[in-house]
């Protein structure tokens, strides 16, 4: 029997977000799936399927993006069918803030602000605190709420946040969300080989 893959699912796909997460996978020895870099997302979950089963090391980053649009998206069908599929385990979710027209909210175990602080309370796009405990905004997190996962993580936008997250700074809000969700699952990134990333 194959080996399940152990994932990381974000859910933001903009040139910014393909740049950091390149970076920050190459940083903690992972893979990240260029490929499904999309605003809105272009790869269906079977095509995505096929592309993280062929990368080298756990764990994998992916990129999951609505593009704004209301209800499930393409982003969102791509993400519940990888997050669903039997040769997957998902490790966690990044869920990264946006402001759409008509916001769609999900539950998040904990945030990243701006200044990288874990909070209890939701974030914006900027980084900047919500009002709710709990919750976050964006446009690719509809169907979080439905999936079985360990942990969900929310951010502002990766990459941006005012440039607190720029890569050229290292992005240090997003990797902060990826040690977070590796130190939550009990997965060990010292053990896996660091190499380049998968394109």
């Amino acid at each position: 029997m194959t080996r399940r893959r152990k994932v990381i699912l974000i859910t933001d796909g903009d040139e910014y977000a393909k740049q950091v997460v390149e970076n920050v996978a190459k940083e903690i020895g992972g893979r990240c799936i260029s490929m499904s870099k999309g605003n809105p997302s272009k790869l269906s979950g079977e095509e995505m399927i096929k592309l993280i089963l062929q990368a080298k090391n756990d764990p994998v980053l992916v990129m999951f993006d609505d593009s704004g649009y209301i209800g499930e998206g393409s982003g969102e069908k791509a993400l519940s069918f990888v997050a669903n599929h039997p040769t997957i385990e998902v490790l966690g979710i990044i869920a990264v803030a946006s402001k759409t027209k008509q916001r769609e909210w999900t539950k998040v175990d904990v945030c990243i602000d701006r200044d990288g602080q874990l909070t209890p309370y939701g974030v914006d796009k900027f980084g900047n605190l919500e009002y709710e405990i709990g919750k976050i905004a964006g446009d690719t997190v509809y169907c979080l709420d439905q999936l079985h996962v360990p942990v969900i993580v929310g951010i502002g936008d990766i990459g941006k946040m005012s440039r607190r997250d720029s890569v050229n700074r290292g992005a240090p809000i997003t990797k902060l969300a990826v040690q977070v969700i590796l130190e939550r699952s009990g997965f060990s990134a010292k053990s896996i080989p660091t190499d380049e990333t998968d394109s």
